[in-house]
């Protein structure tokens, strides 16, 4: 929670009187905690002194912890030196009002209810402060108007406001992480033994990876034509079936390994996305969507497609030029608002940085994956983030992309945790077809590798935080941009590390 100081009025105001307080239940928990001051332990991670609407009372609470952080007792007497001096303190009749406040021991039963009440009024006194911050600077026109700005600082407030009552440190005991630990096993033990995440839905990613795992930034990347987005969209569809198929088998939401998605697509419209989706779905082309080239039974099953997925927990926004700050902000909303567990990007080299970093682009990358990463563990989810990869890619005969053609900056690799390249060698064959009438063997040759290459796909696992990297087959069906598993059947080129 952020400092309240800020929102300080003038003693005495009306405005002053209306804030959210309770004097009374503070000076019972001080009595309480220098009556046992065993009650510190559950108290202290949450209640700062910041936290008291009284400051005296702050100060009283502060100077407590220190004694007891030094396994001192605290108690009026040995507080009475370190408290001496303060002016508050002697207007209400100095070391006295410290016996007084531990006058009543009934306080001790209920100091962990004062404790919440407490933080909870903290927590309204700031609601209130970010109200009046976003008042006073919506009239003030003195300077450079920026409305969305002022919308997106205000949505930040909010959202630390919001997360505030919950979990305030990143400090977590070892039974606290053993029990994290074993809740992802117990997941990926009821998923079948191989995701502990959020599933990919294709099993050969999952078995390398395990799936996509909170607080992890995953870097997709390959140059264009690999289907990088199609592989995005894929797994955001996988993810948020998954999650209605375990809630509708009645598996509680923290033990699903589905998630409702948000898409971030700064390429494409919601409706191409769609479009996207629903040719999957239903086995139809998007080619043949978009031209009306379907039969009537194509239709129905279209139709059929459409209404499966019209509760799917898909948010799609489809805002170009966003900054990063702005994407952030969309993301807490989404997060607060439909409680999202994942998030897509396409692509992360479109997305706009704060300006700070002037025309310097590697910089200006730098803070967006950056603040990709920090987004991810902020929301504690997975971030998918598409990235493009630089030209040295198509000067090398072996075109499969290794981690220095990530473009434009080396801190993408250094912020993920996952880096996945796609390599689709039909691909590039595609392009070196003969000549039948001049070279009638040498096509012949050609067309014979095309029929046993086609669709094959390589997902390259070129890093990992969590386990080992190599190669995942996979199979590309592009008249639908569906990745499905590919069986390995001896056929498909290189080894699987």
């Amino acid at each position: 929670m952020a400092d309240p100081t800020p929102l300080a009025l003038v003693p005495g105001t009306a405005a002053e009187a209306r804030l959210p307080r309770n004097v009374e239940a503070e000076a019972a928990l001080l009595g309480a905690l220098m009556v046992d001051n065993r009650i510190v332990e559950d108290v202290q991670m949450d209640l700062k002194p910041l936290h008291f609407f009284e400051p005296l009372h702050g100060r009283i609470y502060e100077q407590i912890l220190k004694l007891v952080d030094r396994n001192m007792v605290a108690n009026p007497v040995t507080l009475k030196p370190l408290l001496d001096a303060d002016p508050a303190l002697k207007e209400l009749g100095g070391p006295g009002y410290l016996a007084q406040l531990t006058g009543s021991g009934a306080a001790v039963i209920g100091a962990r209810d004062f404790a919440r009440q407490i933080y909870d009024l903290a927590l309204l006194r700031e609601l209130v402060g970010v109200g009046r911050e976003l008042v006073d600077k919506a009239l003030d026109t003195s300077e450079s108007i920026d409305p969305k700005g002022q919308i997106e600082a205000a949505e930040m407030a909010l959202y630390t406001v919001a997360e505030a009552g919950g979990d305030t440190g990143s400090m977590k005991t070892f039974a606290q992480a053993t029990r994290l630990a074993v809740e992802m096993a117990e997941k990926a033990l009821n998923s079948g033994g191989h995701v502990s995440g959020i599933t990919t839905g294709l099993d050969g990613l999952n078995n390398r990876t395990g799936g996509v795992h909170p607080s992890d930034l995953i870097i997709v990347a390959g140059r264009p034509g690999m289907g990088k987005s199609s592989l995005a969209t894929n797994i955001a569809y996988n993810a948020a079936r998954r999650w209605v198929r375990d809630l509708g088998d009645g598996i509680p939401p923290e033990k699903s390994i589905g998630a409702p998605v948000a898409i971030f697509n700064l390429e494409m419209s919601a409706d191409q996305l769609a479009t996207r989706i629903l040719a999957e779905n239903s086995g139809i082309s998007g080619e043949s969507l978009r031209m009306g080239k379907i039969s009537h039974a194509d239709f129905q099953n279209l139709v059929r497609a459409s209404r499966e997925l019209q509760d799917l927990p898909l948010f799609i926004d489809d805002t170009a030029g966003l900054t990063i700050a702005a994407l952030r902000t969309r993301a807490r909303r989404l997060k607060r608002r439909h409680n999202i567990g994942m998030i897509v990007v396409d692509y992360l080299q479109l997305l706009q940085g704060s300006g700070k970093t002037g025309d310097n682009r590697v910089n200006e990358i730098s803070e967006i994956s950056r603040g990709l990463k920090q987004l991810a563990k902020e929301l504690s989810l997975p971030v998918i983030a598409l990235s493009q990869l630089s030209r040295a890619v198509e000067s090398r005969e072996d075109k499969r992309p290794q981690l220095s053609d990530l473009r434009e900056s080396g801190s993408i690799e250094q912020d993920a945790d996952m880096v996945w390249f796609l390599y689709r060698e039909d691909y590039y064959e595609m392009s070196k077809e003969p000549n039948i009438e001049q070279d009638p063997a040498a096509y012949a040759q050609w067309a014979e590798k095309m029929d046993r290459i086609k669709g094959h796909s390589e997902l390259i696992v070129a890093k990992q935080r969590h386990g080992a990297t190599g190669k995942v087959r996979l199979f590309f069906d592009a008249r639908i941009t569906r990745f499905t598993d590919l069986a390995d059947d001896g056929r498909f080129g290189g080894g699987d590390d």
